[in-house]
């Protein structure tokens, strides 16, 4: 069976993820690369059929139309891996060893597999049950049927960033990846009262410059938003992978309130799309400056 036909057949309907803008024509794109793993909606009729509580249930998991926020920069060409898979079926920001053995029968003895805190409140790498609702599926899958999943969902999608993230290096000398997130409204947590409507993760400095964090911080700030840095979300295991900002490879995660972008039942693109498109693209503007800027100077020294 093809990857194709695995893709449609089992797991989402169209392909696992595509690259946007003009990551595939484009040799000379920016050292800036979104990723959006989230906000997956395919759901193929297996996956449907797995579950006891239907799609609505199941899209409680997404990052409800992340994909929509970067609208602007695709259109104008702005390279960005985004995954149509849905959450549900695998997490693309969880460790791959993080598989809950509830989740999967059949477990080789002595596989190197770990229990993180998510696992534990049911949202491993294979998602297993919501806050208040229960659990997700009918039954546990077989470990081919998981290890096939990692392989082909997971392993691909940071191969595929891997390898765009390598090429930017080589040609600008720094790369950065930008992880893009939504979260819902937040309560107040800031020092003035106010609560975030932008979480920007970084891992307390592990994963990128904090000049980039601060740069980031500024911009948003200056228009009009409330920003807060690694609280409550200081980034998972994507930017941990990616972000090693020694090697000029940076990486952090964004995570903007839903009530900014969407409706409000939080479900379909509300007003503030278009301004939150424009915000994200003077963002990712002036960071592909600051990292070219900063090239250059390490040149001239």
């Amino acid at each position: 069976m093809t990857r194709e036909a695995i893709s449609t057949e089992l797991w989402a309907d169209g392909p696992l993820f595509e690259w946007c803008g003009e990551e595939q024509a484009c040799a000379d794109a920016g050292p800036v690369l979104l990723s959006v793993p989230h906000a997956g909606r395919a759901y193929a009729a297996p996956v449907l059929a797995r579950s006891r509580m239907g799609r609505s249930h199941l899209q409680r998991l997404e990052d409800r139309l992340a994909d929509l926020l970067i609208g602007d920069l695709i259109a104008g060409g702005q390279p960005a891996l985004v995954a149509r898979v849905p959450r549900a079926v695998i997490d693309l920001n969880r460790d791959p060893r993080d598989v809950d053995a509830i989740m999967v029968r059949g477990i080789p003895h002595g596989q190197p597999l770990i229990q993180s805190l998510k696992q534990r409140g049911g949202l491993g790498l294979f998602p297993r049950s919501l806050p208040r609702m229960g659990e997700l599926w009918r039954g546990p899958m077989g470990w081919d049927e998981a290890q096939s999943r990692i392989a082909h969902m997971h392993g691909a999608y940071h191969h595929e960033l891997e390898r765009a993230l390598d090429r930017r290096l080589a040609r600008h000398g720094q790369a950065l990846l930008l992880d893009i997130h939504s979260m819902p409204p937040l309560p107040p947590s800031l020092p003035d009262g106010d609560r975030p409507d932008i979480v920007i993760g970084d891992r307390f400095g592990a994963t990128a410059a904090g000049r980039l964090s601060e740069m980031a911080e500024s911009l948003l700030q200056a228009e009009g938003l409330k920003v807060a840095l690694n609280h409550p979300y200081a980034g998972s295991y994507l930017i941990e992978r990616h972000g090693r900002p020694r090697q000029g490879r940076h990486a952090m995660q964004i995570e903007i309130s839903r009530d900014l972008y969407l409706e409000e039942r939080l479900e379909e693109p509300g007003a503030g799309l278009p301004r939150m498109r424009r915000i994200l693209r003077l963002l990712v503007e002036a960071l592909a400056q600051d990292l070219s800027r900063d090239r250059w100077s390490e040149a001239a020294e």
